[in-house]
C-alpha cells in the first residue's frame, strides 16, 4: 500500500516521518511518500503513477483547490470547505476520492487542555483553508472568533486595527497563517505583543521551528503558547483512521 502527501513546498511536512515510523514500529507493510506539486492539476498523474495508492494527506496550498477534484466530501469537510485527508477507494476500478477534514480534530484536542473560564472569545490570524477548520473548532467549544486579516473585510479587525483593549477582549489568539514558518524564522504575526499577559493563549498551527517568534515574543509578556506539534499528531492519527475505517 502506498500513502503520502500533497502540497507546495513540502519541506516542513513532519508526516512523512510520522507514518514510516509508525509503519516500521507496527509492521505494517506500506510506504509514505511527498509529493512536491505545485499545482492541484497534477493530482491525476499522481494517482496514475501509483496505482496501490490510498490516501492523501492535503496541505498548503491545495486544501480548498482540490475539493472540485473529489467524488465525496465528508460533512465536516463540507462544513468547512476544505479538505486536508482525501480516501482512495480502488475497489470499483476508477478511484473514488472522498475528502475529510482532520485538522478540527487535532485543534480542538490540542487546545481544550489549556482554555480557562475567561477564554471565550479568540482572534483567529489568516483566512485560508487551515482557518476554516480552526473557526469551527472554537465554535464547538464556545468560543466566538473574529478573523484578523491583511486587508480590510467585513467582520475582521486588519492587523493595524488590534488594540491592546481588542487583545484583553479577545484573550485567545491562534495563527493560521505561515508566518514565521521555516525558513522564515525570524517573522511573525504583526500583533501588539507589549499588549499580552498572563491572560492571554497563543496557539500557533505551526511546527517548525518548534518555537516561533510568536511563541517566543508571547512568553516573553507572560502569556500561554503552544505549537501545532501535538494538533499534527492528532491530525495523522485521524488519518489513519479515515484511510483504513471500514466506513468512515
Amino acid at each position: 500500500m502506498d500513502f503520502g502527501i500533497i502540497g507546495y513546498p513540502l519541506g516542513h511536512s513532519y508526516s512523512r516521518a510520522f507514518f514510516t515510523e509508525k509503519f516500521q514500529r507496527e509492521g505494517i507493510d506500506a510506504q509514505y511518500h511527498n509529493f512536491p506539486i505545485e499545482h492541484v492539476d497534477e493530482l491525476p498523474r499522481v494517482l496514475s503513477e501509483f496505482p496501490n495508492l490510498r490516501g492523501l494527506n492535503v496541505t498548503l496550498p491545495h486544501k480548498q483547490a482540490v475539493i472540485p477534484y473529489l467524488d465525496e466530501l465528508s460533512p465536516e469537510a463540507s462544513r468547512i470547505g476544505a479538505v486536508n485527508v482525501i480516501r482512495i477507494d480502488r475497489s470499483e476500478g476508477k478511484p473514488h476520492l472522498k475528502g475529510f477534514n482532520s485538522d478540527i480534530i487535532g485543534f480542538v484536542e490540542s487546545l481544550r487542555p489549556l482554555l480557562k473560564p475567561t477564554h471565550r472569545k479568540a482572534l483567529v490570524l489568516g483566512t485560508g483553508g487551515a482557518s476554516r477548520a480552526i473557526c469551527v473548532g472554537l465554535e464547538g467549544l464556545g468560543l466566538e472568533w473574529r478573523y484578523v486579516s491583511r486587508t480590510k473585510r467585513e467582520g475582521a479587525f486588519t492587523y493595524n486595527e488590534l488594540t491592546p483593549s481588542i487583545l484583553q477582549e479577545y484573550p485567545v489568539v491562534v495563527n493560521c497563517s505561515p508566518v514565521g514558518m521555516f525558513p522564515h524564522v525570524d517573522e511573525c504575526p504583526a500583533i501588539p505583543y507589549e499588549a499580552l499577559s498572563e491572560a492571554n493563549l497563543l496557539f500557533d498551527l505551526v511546527y517548525n521551528p518548534e518555537e516561533t517568534l510568536f511563541m517566543r515574543r508571547g512568553a516573553q509578556y507572560g502569556a500561554c503558547v503552544k505549537n501545532g506539534l501535538e494538533m499534527l499528531r492528532l491530525q495523522a492519527i485521524a488519518s489513519w483512521e479515515f484511510w483504513t475505517a471500514p466506513n468512515p
